[in-house]
C-alpha cells in the first residue's frame, strides 16, 4: 500500500472496526478488490484503495448526521481530516450514490458540494463495492444486487435506488471487467 491507502486504513480501522465490525469486513474485502485492480489503474491505484477504505465510514455513527453514508463521510473526509477533493468525491458518489441522494432530498446538496469524480475511477469504485459481500467475500455483481433487495426489502428506498441505478452498476462492472482481462491477458 502506498501512503494515501495506508493512511486510509488506518482511518477506516479505528472508525469501523470496533463499534461496525460486518461493515469492517466489508470494508476490507472492497479494498482487497481495489488492490486487485492496480494493473489497470496506474497512478490511481492508491487513491482507488483509499476510496475502497474510506467509502463507507458515514455509517458510523458518530459520523452520521444526514443518515446518508455517502455525504456524511464525504463531509467528514473535508471537514474533519482536510482529505483530497478527489477522495472526498469518491466516497461522495460512490455506487450511484446520487440516486439514492435524489430519494432522501439530498441530491442536490451531494451534487453541489461534491461534484463526480472521472468516470474511469468512479467505474472502478463501484466495481469494487458491488463485487464484495456485507461480510467481505466476493460475490458477483448479481449476487450483490440481489443480496441488497434480500436485506432492505423492495419497498426501501435504499431497494429503489439500487434498482434504478442496476443498468449503471452492471454497465461499470462489465466495463472494469472487460479491462482487467485485457491487462491480464
Amino acid at each position: 500500500m502506498n501512503d494515501m491507502a495506508v493512511w486510509a486504513s488506518e482511518t477506516a480501522r479505528s472508525i469501523l472496526e470496533a463499534t461496525l465490525p460486518r461493515r469492517w469486513a466489508h470494508t476490507q474485502g472492497v479494498a482487497a478488490q481495489a488492490r486487485s485492480l492496480a494493473p489497470i489503474m496506474g497512478d490511481d491505484a492508491d487513491l482507488l484503495q483509499a476510496a475502497a477504505w474510506l467509502h463507507d465510514i458515514g455509517y458510523a455513527p458518530e459520523l452520521a448526521v444526514t443518515g446518508f453514508h455517502p455525504l456524511d463521510g464525504a463531509r467528514y473526509l473535508r471537514d474533519v481530516l482536510g482529505a483530497q477533493d478527489v477522495l472526498c468525491r469518491l466516497v461522495a458518489h460512490h455506487s450511484c450514490a446520487v440516486i439514492e441522494a435524489a430519494e432522501r432530498g439530498l441530491a442536490e446538496e451531494l451534487v453541489s458540494e461534491f461534484p463526480p469524480a472521472s468516470e474511469p475511477l468512479t467505474e472502478a469504485l463501484i466495481y469494487c463495492d458491488m463485487t464484495t459481500g456485507p461480510d467481505g467475500r466476493r460475490l458477483t455483481v448479481e449476487q450483490r444486487l440481489a443480496e441488497i433487495h434480500a436485506r432492505y426489502g423492495p419497498d426501501h428506498l435504499v431497494s429503489r435506488a439500487v434498482e434504478a441505478a442496476s443498468p449503471r452498476l452492471l454497465e461499470a462492472v462489465r466495463k472494469v471487467d472487460e479491462r482487467l482481462q485485457v491487462a491480464v491477458g
